[in-house]
Parts: C-alpha cells; structure tokens; sequence
C-alpha cells in the first residue's frame, strides 16, 4: 500500500481524535500517505478528503470531537452510492480505509470490504455498545463528564433535600448509567438491559432517607424513557418527595478525552494501519481483558446482544438495601 485513507462517522466521540493521530503516524512510519476524509461517508462520495501530515493531527489530541466532522449519511447504503466511493478513493490511488464509528459505520465498512475495498474498522461511540468488544472510545470520557455533573447535582441535591433524576445518554445501552450509577453512589439506576418495578424504587429511596441520607440520586439511561415522563410518573408515588430532573445530553459527548480514551485510540489507530498492511479487511479492533483484540465485522453486526456489566448493577442494589 502507498496511501490509505481515514474517516470518522456516526456520532463523535472524544478520542476519535487521538486515534486518527495515531493512524496517520504509524502510517507515515511505514512511509504510507493518509487522505483525511471530511464529513464521513458523505465526504468520501463527495471526494472531500485531502492528505495528512503531522503537523495537522499532533495537536488535536486533547480535543474532543472529530476534526474531519462527521455527519449522517444514510443513502450510503445503496451500492450505487457505495461504488461512487471506491470510484472517488481510486481516482486518489487510495488504497484502503480505516472507519471510525460506531455499528452504522462499520456497516459502511463491511459495504465496501464486500464491493472489494478493503477496510478497517474502530469503534468509536460514547454508548459503548459495539458486541464483542468490553470497551469503545469515547466511553470513559463520557462516564468521567456524566460524573463530574452528577457530582455538582448532587451537591444543590443534599442543600434542598432533594431527589434527582439525572438522564444519561447511551441509545439503547445502559453502560454510561451503570458506571456514572455506581460512581456517585446512586440510589437506583435504570438501563435498558433490565426491568424495573418503580414501587420498589421509590421505597428504596424512603428507606435511604429514614437512614439519615438528606438527598437522593436516580440515574435513567436514556433507552429506559425520557426523564420528563420518569419524573412524572415517579411525582404520583411520592408527592411528598421534592423531585426534580435533568437531561445530562450532549455534553458527554464534548470535552477533553481522558488518558484512558486517548491511549486504547492510539493503540487500536497505530494497528488499524498494520492490519491493512498485512492485508486484512473485513475487521475491527476492541479490546478484551484490557489488550488489544480482532473481531469481525459481519458477526458484530449479525449479534443484537449487548452485555453489561451485571456485577456492577447488583452491587448497586446491594450497596442501597437498607
């Protein structure tokens, strides 16, 4: 290969960043040229891309978000438009690609690995909901800014006497809830993945209050029902209870990527480049037992089971009955 190219996709993440550093790095260690894509797969239909170098990726580490943009671009599943792609990235004598995003971008990828395009995939997304893989880039960043506001809540909370119900993101996966949940010592969390008998929560919060605790915390993933709705429906069991609500939203998705997020990035940027160099395709990296790991793209996509982290969720019910 003598020149590959690099786009990011889907919703941004902090770390997306730190992994296209590391791509165009490792890539211009092997003495390989890297086009930077803009606007996803939108850019690289439209042909707006241009080429890399260090100067125009160092400094981008620290920061959140993506500096190739993103945006949505669902006519790509069509396989006129697909080829329209590999046509723009030929013209470019690009080589192969490395796909930044989350389970809609690596159907992206695996499009174009079909049509005979070979490309890499990353998962980046803050949802952490990529089967196979134990973590995403981007998730640790949002668990630590999630936390950081729940904290503040928490203090206005305690002053009032209140009961919060703090919304966090994630779609149609609990992983952010259950972190930022245990993390700030919650009193229920609700997810996705789990049922949940809200008689049972509203009881556990009484207890916790009987117990001498002045405030109380709910943290509802967003995939369960609106905060807005939660709060409304919780209000009629426990009108006594002042009881306020919060949407955390995007502001989990910004800021700076923490150590973690920049580091696994690096690492899953650097052998994205490797693995097109020993001519795989048709993949992605994640992590598993914190090393670095291989898995493929058409079982990721095939598999609608997302896993969390059930010890976490009965050591919070554990840590709350009183």
């Amino acid at each position: 290969m003598k020149r590959i190219a690099v786009l990011t996709s889907g919703g941004d993440a902090p770390g997306m960043n730190a992994a296209i550093r590391a791509v165009v790095e490792q890539a211009l260690h092997h003495g390989i040229e890297v086009y930077g894509v803009y606007y996803g797969f939108k850019g690289l239909v439209e042909g707006n891309m241009r080429m890399l170098g260090v100067n125009d990726v160092s400094k981008n580490i620290k920061l959140g978000g993506t500096f190739l943009y993103s945006a949505r671009y669902p006519e790509f599943k069509e396989e006129a438009i697909q080829k329209i792609a590999i046509k723009q990235m030929e013209r470019q004598q690009i080589d192969g690609l490395i796909v930044i995003g989350g389970d809609g971008s690596f159907q992206g990828a695996l499009s174009l690995t079909k049509l005979g395009f070979p490309a890499i995939g990353i998962p980046g997304t803050i949802d952490n909901d990529i089967p196979a893989t134990e973590y995403t880039i981007g998730f640790d960043s949002a668990v630590s800014v999630a936390l950081d506001a729940i904290d503040k809540i928490s203090d206005t909370a305690s002053s009032h006497n209140r009961t919060f119900v703090v919304e966090v993101m994630g779609r149609h996966a609990g992983d952010i809830a259950i972190w930022a949940g245990v993390a700030s010592g919650a009193d229920a969390i609700l997810i996705p993945e789990s049922d949940y008998n809200l008689e049972d929560i509203v009881e556990s919060v009484e207890k916790g209050r009987r117990s001498g605790k002045d405030y109380s915390l709910i943290i509802l993933a967003e995939g369960v029902e609106s905060v807005e709705d939660f709060v409304e429906d919780y209000k009629k069991l426990a009108p006594h209870q002042e009881v306020r609500g919060i949407a955390l939203s995007h502001i989990q998705r910004g800021g700076s990527p923490t150590a973690r997020d920049r580091v696994f990035a690096t690492l899953m940027g650097a052998r994205a480049v490797d693995m097109l160099l020993d001519g795989k395709e048709g993949i992605y990296l994640g992590i598993r037992n914190e090393q670095l790991a291989t898995f493929d793209i058409v079982q990721a996509l095939q598999s609608k089971e997302h896993t969390v982290r059930a010890d976490l969720i009965q050591l919070n019910k554990t840590l709350t009955q009183r």
